[in-house]
């Protein structure tokens, strides 16, 4: 009768104890209200039309169309040594949440023992023992509880991690490869100015062999040619230093990257690029952006967590429950005599405590206004991150509208210098010019063709920059 209640004591100990974890201090998670922009500064009519559509909803192999581009973002979403690293800190956090998560449940330990032998008063015995002890920390106020939900939100933040890491990792993959193609063609016009002032300089050469031309004209031909000359080992170096670039987000040593097609090549009818860029791109619904950009998921499960760190906090002022249990029992016997001696068959203890801090020269209040702070600091933090992001929307619309605008004008720009030099060499070869002009005009459009190839590379690299900034690549 008296081991019944017992039982019927520890099982009410049990639902009493289950009743009362249901119990949860500290404050539920409530998604701030944002409010966002009707739309977004720098976009025109047209994007501001097709607002239900966003160039972050294709997918960066529909973005980036040049095959070779697209096996270099492959190979770095196989390689890349800090989307690795992403990886397992995504998975150390789906542990954590399983060792947080551990702290509701019972801790049960055993131990087994076996023993036995013979004295010299002729006793043999051979026992086998197994004890258990049983601690459950009784959840109450729900401390444990929200420690799992700040881990859980810790886990969703490096899962968001990663992804920013796969957006930054593609957009930096295009925007060195847009960079590398940029200076390809920069030497391509550096080598192209040499030979043409190679050529005059043979031009004036024979001039003053003939009497025609003076001694200047021959020198300040090679002004403009020693100039280009003196350009080329620095174009080398910068596609040296880029390659070496792109191979380390690749997760390879220094080596030549391939290169698939061409930015732009010069015809006798004007420059021809390898792809036509729209003029616009639709940019999407405003309070889309905050559900596509990783980064601000991010903040908002740091949000999270800090706010869950609250209940645990709160929950650390109230008093500490355990239930404690132990068990054992022994099977064997003792020969003595001719006779065996029984081992006792079990034996078992139950018992619950409560802790509660008296003082503590105020650590656990201060603790708690620190996790309120921490909360604070998250929140502004949020919405500091989606500022942010607007801010990097915006410029990127405005420079991908800008550039291209910029890219035209300068096509126009280069086109009127090239005239300018075919006039200025055909006066000079009449006699009716001196070299000077000719110079000024070479001197110009070489400056003038790399500004453009600098100029179309702006405009590639604005794209990048909107792609990443919307978001779009990783979903």
């Amino acid at each position: 009768m008296h081991k019944n209640s017992q039982i019927r004591f520890g099982a009410a100990v049990a639902v009493m104890a289950l009743m009362m974890s249901a119990c949860t201090v500290g404050p539920n998670y409530r998604r701030p209200v944002v409010q966002t922009p009707a739309a977004f500064h720098g976009s025109d009519e047209a994007q501001q039309t097709a607002r239900t559509e966003s160039f972050a909803d294709l997918p960066w192999w529909e973005v980036f169309h040049d095959s070779q581009l697209q096996e270099l973002i492959r190979a770095a979403l196989k390689q890349n040594y800090d989307l690795q690293l992403a990886v397992e800190r995504v998975n150390a956090a789906r542990a954590q949440v399983g060792i947080v998560r551990s702290n509701q449940f019972p801790q049960v330990s055993l131990d087994p023992t076996f023993s036995g032998g013979k004295t010299d008063q002729g006793i043999k015995s051979n026992i086998f023992s197994l004890a258990a002890d049983v601690i459950f920390q009784v959840d109450l106020f729900g401390r444990y509880r929200r420690a799992t939900e700040a881990a859980r939100a810790q886990l969703l933040g490096t899962q968001d991690a990663q992804q920013t890491i796969i957006l930054t990792l593609v957009s930096d993959v295009a925007s060195d490869y847009f960079l590398l193609h940029d200076l390809d063609l920069q030497l391509q016009i550096t080598k192209q100015t040499v030979q043409t002032q190679e050529n005059s300089v043979k031009l004036t050469e024979l001039r003053l062999t003939n009497g025609v031309g003076t001694r200047l004209d021959v020198l300040q031909s090679r002004q403009v040619l020693d100039t280009a000359n003196a350009q080329i080992p620095d174009v080398e170096r910068q596609i040296g230093q880029t390659e070496d670039a792109i191979n380390i987000l690749l997760g390879n040593y220094p080596q030549g990257v391939p290169r698939g097609t061409a930015l732009g090549i010069e015809t006798p009818n004007g420059w021809q690029w390898s792809e036509t860029l729209p003029p616009q791109l639709p940019a999407g619904l405003p309070s889309e952006l905050l559900e596509r950009r990783p980064d601000i998921h991010l903040a908002e499960h740091e949000l999270i967590a800090a706010n869950a760190n609250i209940g645990v906090a709160k929950a650390m002022l109230f008093p500490q429950i355990s239930l404690l249990g132990s068990g054992g029992a022994a099977f064997g016997h003792s020969a003595f005599a001719g006779g065996n001696i029984p081992t006792p068959l079990g034996v078992g203890t139950y018992a619950a405590t409560a802790a509660q801090t008296i003082f503590d020269g105020g650590a656990l209040r201060n603790n708690l206004r620190y996790a309120k702070s921490q909360e604070r600091q998250a929140l502004i933090s949020y919405q500091q991150t989606i500022q942010r992001a607007f801010g990097d929307v915006s410029d990127a619309l405005i420079g991908y509208d800008k550039y291209h605008g910029v890219r035209e004008r300068q096509e126009q720009t280069v086109k009127d210098l090239q005239e300018s030099v075919d006039v200025s060499l055909m006066r000079y070869r009449g006699g009716t010019a001196n070299y000077l002009d000719v110079l000024d005009s070479q001197r110009s459009l070489f400056q003038a063709e790399l500004t453009l190839a600098q100029a179309r590379n702006n405009e590639y690299q604005s794209l990048v920059q909107l792609y990443k900034a919307l978001g779009g690549g990783w979903k």
